[in-house]
């Protein structure tokens, strides 16, 4: 059985929200467990895989999953490393006004349709400075709170987000893909290679990610990449190692990169973590 550890980082009667560390020594489906709360799970490190019946959803930090009240799941990481998550609950009469009538479930039970979202790089750095901030003691309740909602409706709007729409066959190629890709995001991967790994040939893999994904596979990888920069820069104070350390060629390239997806410099953006400090 996995491991975890929960760290409640913020309770109000608006928001809950718990950093959620698992080691991953599970490979295999977990028995089930049963959500008792709805609630926003945003994964920033490592790679888990949730079962809902027959609807399996690659969790990684380009997605934002829902746990439904009363709803079971299983859990199995097929990939080293564990995972690591932001678990954000609203307060029900708040989440009801902020989420769209189309993405909510019939039911007594408030709950979502689709078991997942993908974020937008904003979505991301909301759940960094959120996870900073509470972690350091620094971040003061009102803006938390505010934070929390702010990423709660980026996280459902149409156009910072967006849900997949394929057939199973294709959803399950491009999990393959992802899974690939969250094995070692430090590699260099060519797409013949991921082609290889899941069966395919290039020109269908990257068809169907665009297809799946809405974005390119090369970008899809970037922002894994990024995400997990996110969640390193309080802990490296040579920023070129960092971005060596996630398989950039150069510290220009991680800067440009990391500039043109989040608005701001990796040191720009650590900076603004520490002051709130």
């Amino acid at each position: 059985m996995s491991q975890f550890s929960t760290a409640l980082l913020l309770k109000t009667k608006t928001v809950a929200i718990r950093d959620v560390v698992c080691n991953g020594e599970c490979r295999h489906k977990s028995d089930e467990e049963c959500a008792h709360k709805t609630s926003l799970v945003y994964p920033y490190r490592g790679v888990f895989m949730r079962h809902v019946g027959r609807n399996d959803t690659v969790a990684e930090a380009n997605q934002m999953l829902f746990f439904n009240a009363g709803q079971g799941y299983r859990i199995s990481h097929p990939v080293d490393g564990g995972d690591a998550c932001i678990d954000l609950s609203i307060d029900q009469a708040l989440l009801a006004e902020l989420a769209p009538r189309d993405q909510v479930q019939a039911g007594e039970l408030f709950g979502f349709k689709r078991q997942r979202r993908r974020i937008d790089p904003r979505a991301q750095a909301l759940v960094a400075l959120l996870r900073h901030g509470l972690r350091r003691g620094a971040a003061e309740t009102l803006e938390a709170e505010t934070l929390a909602l702010t990423l709660v409706h980026r996280s459902l709007g149409e156009r910072t987000s967006h849900a997949a729409g394929a057939s199973a066959g294709r959803q399950k190629l491009v999990d393959r893909a992802k899974l690939v890709l969250s094995s070692d995001l430090a590699r260099r991967w060519t797409l013949a290679d991921i082609a290889t790994e899941v069966g395919v040939s290039p020109v269908y893999l990257t068809q169907v990610f665009q297809q799946v994904e809405a974005i390119p596979l090369y970008r899809y990888q970037l922002r894994l990449r990024l995400a997990r920069a996110l969640d390193l820069l309080a802990e490296y104070e040579d920023l070129t190692a960092l971005g060596l350390d996630l398989g950039f060629s150069s510290h220009s390239h991680f800067t440009s990169s990391f500039r043109q997806t989040y608005g701001q410099t990796p040191a720009e953006f650590q900076r603004a973590t520490r002051l709130r400090a």
